[in-house]
């Protein structure tokens, strides 16, 4: 979609994710941040394409009803488009969400550590104005070299993990050097793919 095009509508995105709102300056939008505050473990699938669509559903309704109430949803001039999305880490058939813990930080990146791990991520547009839905979800692989323990260390440390899926954060300054190989895009892996969201946007803008 043409930048110029962007002025006939606003973007909300609702993540708190910094990877996230990079991604989407990076795609030339502006845009404003709504978090959800929602219980993402109360939310549960068995498959990690269901439950990263399911979770970004779901922090859409959060948002879109945190709106509502505020009356900020009425007598809208301009289209209003919600971006929201999810990620999770995929390591040896289990589905992994954010660390709870320093030592499950650890037992996840060591896992990582010279194997390879799979990113299933989801993205939802929802048209304010006309209710329209549309999202789609996209897969990755990441393969690693062996990691350090001292590495190890130093991420966990820093805390970074804890808000991320998997505890993975492919474009941290520690993990780079050790990503051998990214099969798939590497926007899908921090949290957006840009393509996907690109696509989705144009097709809720449609009448």
């Amino acid at each position: 979609m043409a930048r110029s095009e962007s002025s006939s509508f606003k973007i909300i995105l609702g993540s708190s994710s910094m990877a996230r709102r990079e991604i989407l300056a990076e795609m030339g939008y502006e845009f404003t941040v709504v978090t959800a505050d929602i219980d993402e473990k109360s939310i549960r699938k068995d498959k990690p394409e269901e439950l990263v669509v399911a979770l970004a559903e779901a922090k859409a309704d959060a948002i879109i009803s945190r709106l509502q109430s505020a009356g900020q949803l009425k007598d809208e001039a301009h289209t209003t488009l919600l971006i929201t999305a999810d990620t999770v880490v995929v390591y040896k058939g289990t589905i992994r969400e954010k660390p709870s813990s320093k030592e499950e930080a650890r037992e996840f990146i060591k896992g990582y550590s010279g194997s390879h791990a799979e990113v299933v991520g989801s993205v939802l547009v929802s048209n304010l104005q006309t209710g329209k839905r549309k999202g789609e979800w996209d897969r990755a692989e990441v393969y690693f070299h062996y990691i350090p323990d001292e590495v190890i260390d130093n991420l966990i440390e820093e805390g970074i993990t804890f808000n991320v899926a998997g505890g993975l954060m492919l474009e941290h300054p520690l993990t780079l050097p050790f990503v051998e190989a990214v099969v798939g895009a590497t926007d899908t892996v921090m949290g957006l793919s840009k393509a996907i969201t690109e696509k989705l946007i144009w097709e809720a803008m449609q009448q």
